[in-house]
């Protein structure tokens, strides 16, 4: 397909990991995202809204490693998520911090205190599919100040560009 691998997943070092996918413009990135895990050779997991695990599409999104979450408001997602790490000896959990596929100035949250929570590194992956590069960070380990960890997460996405051109997250 013409695509670029930079970087790589430390599979046999790093056994647990929130892995943030930038930028999420299109249902495409889904697929493309089993594909690239299925060529990486490493198990990742993922989130989606409990809806989509119901008949008939839930069993093949538990199949390829999905976990459902409930987003009913008034529950703490990030200490339930932070729980299941604790939990597992092994687990790489995808996240798009966007939210959504649309266009946003500033990403959610969750991600990164889930990964403190954890005490868990970040690994930032880019979906530009205008250099049709798939680009993965080393770890990145959250610190204390979430503005400079999320300016300097944001800088690893500089000039990103999605499927859907319009909707890449811009980093100032």
């Amino acid at each position: 397909m013409g695509w670029n691998f930079i970087g790589d997943f430390s599979a046999d070092t790093i056994k647990k990991c929130i892995v943030i996918v930038v930028p999420h413009t299109s249902w495409h990135d889904f697929y493309i995202g089993l594909l690239i895990r299925q060529l990486a050779g490493i198990k990742i997991s993922f989130l989606g809204k409990k809806e989509l695990f119901k008949w008939p599409i839930g069993w093949y999104l538990r199949k390829v490693g999905g976990i459902s979450l409930d987003r009913t408001p008034g529950q703490n997602k990030v200490e339930a998520i932070a729980e299941i790490f604790e939990k597992k000896d092994e687990l790489r959990l995808t996240i798009a911090p966007e939210g959504t596929r649309k266009k946003v100035k500033d990403w959610k949250t969750g991600f990164y205190h889930i990964a403190k929570a954890a005490k868990i590194p970040i690994i930032m992956v880019a979906f530009d599919f205008g250099r049709k590069q798939c680009v993965i960070s080393d770890p990145y380990y959250p610190g204390s100040n979430i503005d400079e960890d999320f300016k300097n997460m944001y800088k690893f996405f500089k000039g990103v560009k999605g499927k859907v051109p319009q909707y890449s997250f811009d980093v100032d």
